[in-house]
This record gives C-alpha cells, sequence and structure tokens, in this order.
C-alpha cells in the first residue's frame, strides 16, 4: 500500500505583483520542473494545463500558495473555483525552511522550491488556502476605514498646528477641534483677522446655527461669543491670506473624511445584514467593531470550538510543561488584531459607561469584579473576562443567534 504522501505532485508557488513563480516536486524532494507565469486571470488556465504534463503519473497536482490574500488571491480563487487542492503556506515557515536548508540566496525559485517542501511535510496540517470573498470583502471595508481614519487624525494634526499660531487658547471655548461648531467657525474665521467688524450678534447667531444649538459646553451661546471675542490677539502675519487658505484646506479634508467614514460605516452596516451577523445585538458592539471581530476571525467554522478561537486570538494560554512544573504564561502569539479586539471590548463592558456611571452588562462586569476577589490582578480579570466574550461570540457565530442583553443598570456602590 503507497503511502498517503505518494498520491501528490507537491507544487509551492511564489507570489508577487507581476508574475508568479511555481516550482514542482515529488514525495522524495526530488524537483521535477518550474513554471513562471504572469499574475494575470488569462494566463491562469495555461499554468493549468503545463501544470499538469509536469506531475508525475498517478498523482494529483496539490498546490501551496504562502500568499492567498494579495497578490496570490486571484490564483487561489482561480484553483479553487477549478477544483484544485490549494493550501496556504505561513510566510514564517518558508522562511524557517530556509534556513533550515542553509540557503543565503534569496529568490522567487528558492522561495517556490521551499514552499513546495513545507507543502510536503504538512500538507495535513496546513491550512486550505480558503478565498472567503465576503469575508475579504469587509476585511477590505475594515481596512479601508482604517486608513482614513488614520488621515483624518493626521488633517486634525495640521489643522492644531495651525490653529495654534492664529488662536493660541482656542481650547478654552471649542473643545473638540473637529466638531461642528468649531470646524464650521474656523472655515469662516481662520485667524481673528477676519473676526474684524463682527459683533456680538452676528457671532452668537452664527454659533447658534453652526453647532445646532449645541455650543458652549452648557453656557449660553452669547456667553461664548463673548468669551472668544474677548481672548482674540493680533496674530497676523506677512502673507496671511495664505495661512488662512491653509486652514480651510485642513477643515475641507477634515470633512471629506467624516463624509467618507459615514459613507463606510453605511456600507458596513448594510453588508453585515447581507451575511446576517448578529454581533451587533450585544451592547458594546457596533456595526464598527462588529465588521473588524467579523473580518479577523473570517468563516468561524474553522474553529470547531471556542478553545480553538481563543487560542488563535492569543487568549488561550500557553503551558510550560517540565517534570513536576506545569507553568502557564500569557500568550504572545496569535492574532494581534483580534487579541487588541477583545481586550477593548472587555475593558468597555466591564468599565461604567458615562457621567451616569451605567453599567452596560451586569454579568461581564460582575464577573470581572468576582475574579478579582479571587485574587486575580486587574489584568488577569481582564483576560478571563476576554475568554468568556470568545465563548459568547463563537457561540453566536456559530449557531447565529442574538446575544440577550441584561438591562443597562447604574453602577454597584460597593464596585469601585
Amino acid at each position: 500500500m503507497n503511502h498517503p504522501k505518494m498520491r501528490y505532485t507537491y507544487v509551492g508557488i511564489d507570489s508577487h505583483k507581476d508574475t508568479h513563480t511555481a516550482v514542482f516536486i515529488d514525495c522524495f524532494f526530488e524537483k521535477l520542473g518550474e513554471i513562471s507565469f504572469a499574475n494575470r486571470p488569462s494566463a491562469y488556465p495555461e499554468f493549468l494545463v503545463e501544470a499538469e504534463n509536469l506531475k508525475q503519473d498517478d498523482t494529483e497536482l496539490l498546490f501551496g500558495l504562502e500568499d492567498a490574500s494579495s497578490f496570490g488571491r486571484t490564483l487561489a480563487v482561480f484553483l479553487t473555483d477549478n477544483g484544485q487542492e490549494a493550501k496556504h503556506i505561513n510566510s514564517l515557515l518558508v522562511a524557517r525552511e530556509r534556513r533550515n536548508q542553509s540557503i543565503t540566496e534569496k529568490t522567487d525559485t528558492i522561495d517556490a522550491e521551499c514552499v513546495a517542501r513545507v507543502l510536503l511535510q504538512r500538507f495535513k496540517e496546513l491550512p486550505d488556502a480558503d478565498p472567503q470573498n465576503k469575508y475579504w470583502i469587509l476585511r477590505t471595508l475594515v481596512v479601508q476605514r482604517d486608513q482614513i481614519v488614520r488621515n483624518k487624525t493626521r488633517a486634525k494634526i495640521n489643522l492644531h498646528t495651525l490653529l495654534t499660531q492664529h488662536y493660541p487658547n482656542y481650547r478654552k471655548f471649542f473643545g473638540l477641534i473637529d466638531s461642528q461648531g468649531s470646524l464650521a467657525f474656523f472655515m469662516r474665521y481662520p485667524s481673528p483677522s477676519t473676526l474684524e467688524g463682527t459683533t456680538l450678534d452676528e457671532l452668537t447667531e452664527f454659533l447658534w446655527e453652526a453647532s445646532d444649538g449645541r455650543v458652549g459646553a452648557g453656557k449660553p451661546p452669547e456667553v461664548r461669543a463673548q468669551e472668544i471675542l474677548d481672548s482674540l490677539e493680533n496674530t497676523t502675519v506677512p502673507f496671511q491670506e495664505i495661512r488662512d487658505d491653509a486652514v480651510c484646506s485642513a477643515i475641507r479634508q477634515i470633512e471629506f473624511y467624516f463624509e467618507e467614514i459615514e459613507r463606510i460605516e453605511l456600507t458596513m452596516a448594510e453588508y453585515l445584514d447581507s451575511l446576517g451577523c448578529t454581533l451587533t445585538s450585544m451592547a458594546g458592539i457596533d456595526v464598527v467593531s462588529a465588521s473588524q471581530i467579523l473580518s479577523c476571525i473570517g468563516d468561524v467554522k474553522r474553529f470547531p470550538s471556542a478553545a480553538k478561537l481563543a487560542r488563535y486570538a492569543g487568549i488561550a494560554p500557553v503551558t510550560y510543561a517540565s517534570g513536576q512544573k506545569d507553568l502557564q504564561f500569557a500568550n504572545k502569539r496569535g492574532k494581534r488584531e483580534l487579541n487588541s479586539l477583545f481586550f477593548a471590548l472587555a475593558v468597555r463592558l466591564t468599565s461604567p459607561v458615562g457621567t451616569s456611571n451605567k453599567v452596560l452588562n451586569l454579568f461581564i462586569y460582575e464577573y470581572f469584579h468576582r475574579k478579582q476577589a479571587e485574587g486575580k490582578t486587574k489584568r488577569q480579570a481582564l483576560k478571563c473576562v476576554e475568554r468568556r466574550l470568545v465563548n459568547i461570540i463563537w457561540t453566536m457565530l456559530t449557531n447565529n443567534e442574538e446575544y440577550v442583553n441584561p438591562p443597562v443598570t447604574d453602577k454597584p456602590e460597593d464596585k469601585e
């Protein structure tokens, strides 16, 4: 009876933006051939024909892709759609194989052969190169929103730098630089010189209309307007019009980013509904955080149990056992982005909300303090909460169930 590894011809593929390189080996690590082909869908059928000619008789092709989510994604989709078996090879395994072979050079051919060798050694434990189109689309939205948020933050920093030269104490009357009222004010009055001739009544009316009546942080708009006029200093410099235009340009950028973020979040909400995602039924998880969590997890069927998901997220502890010693340490590996999302959710659910000190989830809140009463540190208690949240979210996604939230309550007086 033949060994199961003799069933395949192993194809390692090193993916790049313009071209892919494929190296073929047999079950004895002997190189059978190499193919380079363009990274475009029209070239894939011809590659598959050439691959059939290179494989050994009475064997099947087994493909391994180091990159199945970026440059190699369209190839992974093509192979899957054409009934080919394809595996995803972690780049760290490829680098380790290259070191084990004492290879000092790095070429596409060498990388592809290392991919094939890892594929041969570990094909039973390697994950399928599943493109997961619907989760890839969601991931695209998440990444795009994150990029826009970063750009908006940079634009806010730029606006702050400009305004500190014009209004050194602007924070006294505008707590948030990107609030509706503050952006409208600085767009109309980018520097104190543009306020010349403006009366108290005119500024009061403008502030009221620009902020929909929310200006002043509890103070009447006329009081806030008077504070602005009283705090003005002469900050005019040569070519002041150019600096004023720079302020207005920064504000237009921020407003554009606000519009883009709102548009993407609406798309996220619609897409989550089309997926039937129930994560937003849990208090503390909005559309954005649900999209982030789901895009990191992907198809929950990949994880047979909540424990597997916890290990993937780096929440399950790592055991170091030797002889009579059996120690557990925090897992520094796993998907760190997903780990951070569970940590943020745990903090959100164990911290009272707002000035009213409301508790979103009394069950989680009491569980957190119960763990602290048992002698755990705050960080260890939060880790326990994260682990419980993994169980809850895994169950919600697996069974397509909504979460039943406990009533929002005031913070218990004995909990500090």
